[in-house]
């Protein structure tokens, strides 16, 4: 089947294709080359009126399915997304810029959220609570209704999967927003989980920037909402949930500490640092941003990172390279300007920082050494590749340096004392912990941060709690006059 999308591409709103009410699209464009691949309508106000006005009308419908059913529909999704992995690779890696093999274990992943999920929906069980003779409690367990989702840029298939996925196992019906830059596959695969035999309205898809994801996030039709992105864009999305007393999901990005102790294995340290920092160019929230290394393996540590870096091979996604692309012209520069801010700091540029002379959006593996904790390349996200080694000595703590940022995302440590490596787990300030590995979480595992990272939880069976509300019932199975209130 031929990858290239339409020359068009109109929202999608109760199981049709319609125009944007103000007639506006704009361009998404392949970050190797430049190219436009596509016109995309951008939904105002009154398209999200309506999104949502589909979703609530097909949310009822979509509860009436049986959990067994639902459950099938979802698997029935994740074998549509298999069978035409290629494809969807092929758009993802046009639309965000990723080499071509990632872009298919993301599209693989997936496929896994919507059949993990399928499994879970006929067993979202309640609880009996034990009342005593004269009466019978229980609660159940009930969709909010529907639910806003704004997909981010830097993995919109396997995200779009992984909060819609546990959304519809749940029962409660979508509306997204993907990211203007990356909207292709949010799109196709709305259609998919359509074809799926899912009810017209129950996956929409409104594109848009943060006009349109405001509209989204502080629409009283709106019953939860899940969100990935920035701390302050998050803070926005809180501000608006508040008025209508909204509840939130909100996972805001890392600063992630790797450290690398006097005993570790450096040579697998080095490969667990280099996959997680230059992974995806770096635009990963849970990304190995800071390698805060022992002196007695400092030196050892950069010259194998930086022969590393150096290895790497960057080109076109389509044609698999070690590297691809950064997304956007406007993030490129940002990148850019983090990294004169590390070297006007007094940080030493190993290796990197240079752009490419082609088309595209290109930027080098980049390494700064002798990084200091208090410098803003390590204490800012910068959400591309760029590691800041971080030296200490034996009078200093690094589970405390890791954790002097805002952020709680996740965090690694690299040791062969096993009980070193639980001590420095439960003390450091992360919702995930990796020990001799990194990027350690699944589909089934819970996933989310600490402070300014984020609140709750996706993946895994904690996922559902963002999609599910308790109901407390208890039934007096003895007669007579009612008694005090119990307070």
């Amino acid at each position: 089947m031929d990858a290239a999308p339409p020359d068009k591409q109109d929202l999608l709103i109760d199981g049709k294709r319609a125009s944007p009410s103000s007639g506006a699209y704009s361009q998404t464009t392949d970050p190797a080359t430049g190219e436009t691949l596509a016109s995309v309508a951008v939904g105002d106000g009154a398209d999200v009126d309506r999104a949502v006005d589909a979703a609530r009308q097909a949310a009822p419908e979509l509860r009436a399915i049986g959990p067994v059913d639902r459950g099938e529909i979802l698997f029935d999704v994740a074998d549509r997304i298999r069978d035409r992995l290629d494809e969807l690779a092929e758009l993802e890696t046009r639309d965000q810029g990723k080499p071509l093999s990632q872009a298919r274990s993301d599209l693989a992943g997936a496929a896994q959220y919507f059949e993990y999920y399928g499994g879970a929906a006929d067993k979202l069980e309640g609880t009996t609570i034990p009342a005593g003779p004269d009466q019978l409690d229980y609660t159940v367990r009930e969709p909010y209704g529907v639910s806003a989702q704004i997909i981010p840029w830097n993995f919109p298939a396997n995200l779009f999967a992984r909060g819609i996925a546990p959304a519809l196992a749940a029962g409660n019906a979508v509306v997204a927003k993907p990211a203007p830059t990356t909207p292709l596959s949010a799109y196709r695969l709305a259609e998919l989980c359509l074809d799926a035999g899912l009810p017209d309205g129950a996956v929409n898809v409104v594109s848009g920037g943060g006009e349109t994801g405001a509209a989204l996030t502080s629409h009283d039709g709106v019953d939860t909402i899940t969100f990935t992105s920035s701390v302050p864009t998050g803070q926005k999305v809180m501000e608006a949930a508040s008025r209508t007393i909204t509840p939130v999901t909100l996972e805001l990005g890392g600063k992630n500490p790797a450290i690398v102790y006097p005993d570790a294995d450096v040579e697998e340290a080095v490969s667990w640092i280099d996959t997680g920092i230059f992974s995806n160019a770096g635009q990963i929230c849970s990304a190995a941003d800071r390698a805060i290394v022992h002196e007695s393996v400092y030196e050892e540590f950069v010259e194998r990172m930086v022969e590393t870096a150096e290895s790497y091979s960057l080109g076109p996604g389509i044609d698999d390279p070690d590297m691809g692309p950064v997304n956007s012209a406007d993030h490129l520069e940002k990148i850019q300007e983090y990294i004169d801010v590390g070297q006007a700091e007094g940080a030493r540029l190993a290796t990197g920082g240079d752009t490419l002379a082609r088309n595209g959006h290109y930027i080098e593996p980049t390494v700064f050494t002798d990084v200091d904790s208090g410098m803003r390349i390590a204490q800012e996200e910068i959400f591309g590749p760029v590691l800041a080694v971080i030296p200490y000595g034996d009078d200093q703590d690094p589970v405390e340096i890791g954790n002097d940022v805002e952020y709680g995302l996740v965090a690694g440590v690299f040791t062969n004392d096993v009980r070193r490596a639980h001590r420095a787990a439960r003390r450091l300030d992360a919702g995930n912990v990796y020990v001799n590995t990194w990027f350690g979480d699944m589909n089934q595992t819970p996933f989310g941060g600490y402070k300014n990272s984020g609140i709750g939880r996706e993946k895994g069976l904690e996922a559902l709690d963002s999609y599910l509300q308790t109901k407390h019932i208890a039934v007096n199975l003895e007669g007579g006059d009612a008694g005090a209130p119990d307070t």
